[in-house]
């Protein structure tokens, strides 16, 4: 141990707090963007909720004091459009937390050259925007953080979900290489790799059956919430992470390091 710093404690509450900072919340309509934006807020940031729902966008905003902003982040000039309003409104960007990607679930088999495109632009191309528009922003501004919502499906093999891990392993890669890439820069980028999480999306397309089989081979023995992936993510946020970039942490009840999924049925998918 350093001698300077024997018996000497940061405030590490205060480690954790955004007091006055400025934060882009990319997919925060509902699930675990909603729990990102009021743990973001809690902890004294300002919040701008981007949703390509508008009046998603406009609720979750609301309940929290923050700004709203319907955009399709998979287009260049939306990206663009919400960084830019995020700092007129800011005064400068300190963090993004990103929660967008929606899993195709299907056999191989079954995916179409549209419907792969699709994933990847949904899962990668928009996390890609967000580095290289946002990014530069931030460095420019005297730096800042980014957290990415990766998957446990980008770790492993998950039954029928081919397309959705690639594209989730591609960020998880991403995340690492712009991590090291902008390090020197002062922007910290990161992830978090949950497994299963009761999402209002997943309630649609999983019945109780299927949860029960997924809970039985967790460790923990139940699937995630919303609010216990927005937690690491505030921490990825916070200034407790100070010295962590590039990285991805898995945030799935022990499910990565011991469990083989059951095969379950899901449900047609719904509009995003």
């Amino acid at each position: 141990m350093n001698p300077v710093n024997r018996g000497v404690a940061p405030d590490y509450l205060s480690l954790l707090r955004l007091d006055g900072r400025g934060f882009v919340v990319l997919g925060a309509g509902q699930g675990i963007g909603e729990q990102v934006v009021h743990a973001l807020a809690q902890a004294g940031a300002r919040v701008m909720c981007v949703d390509r729902d508008e009046q998603l966008a406009k609720t979750i905003a609301q309940a929290v004091g923050g700004v709203a902003c319907a955009a399709d982040v998979t287009l260049r000039g939306d990206m663009q459009r919400v960084f830019e309003l995020a700092r007129l409104e800011f005064g400068r960007v300190h963090g993004v937390v990103d929660i967008i990607g929606v899993a195709g679930i299907k056999p191989l088999s079954a995916v179409d050259d549209a419907s792969w495109d699709q994933q990847f632009d949904i899962v990668l191309r928009h996390a890609y925007l967000a580095i290289q528009i946002g990014g530069e922003m931030m460095a420019a501004d005297g730096g800042g953080t980014f957290a990415f919502v990766g998957s446990m499906s980008g770790n492993r093999a998950v039954p029928n979900q081919t397309a959705y891990a690639v594209s989730k392993a591609a960020l998880h890669h991403l995340v690492r290489c712009a991590g090291a890439e902008y390090a020197r820069r002062k922007v910290r980028i990161n992830a978090v790799a949950p497994g299963y999480v009761r999402t209002p999306r997943l309630n649609q397309r999983l019945d109780e059956d299927a949860w029960t089989a997924i809970g039985k081979v967790i460790p923990i023995g139940r699937p995630a919430t919303p609010a216990e992936i927005a937690g690491p993510l505030l921490f990825l946020a916070s200034d407790l992470s100070a010295h962590m970039t590039g990285e991805v942490i898995a945030v799935d009840g022990g499910a990565g390091v011991s469990a083989a999924f059951p095969d379950v049925k899901f449900g047609p998918a719904k509009t995003p």
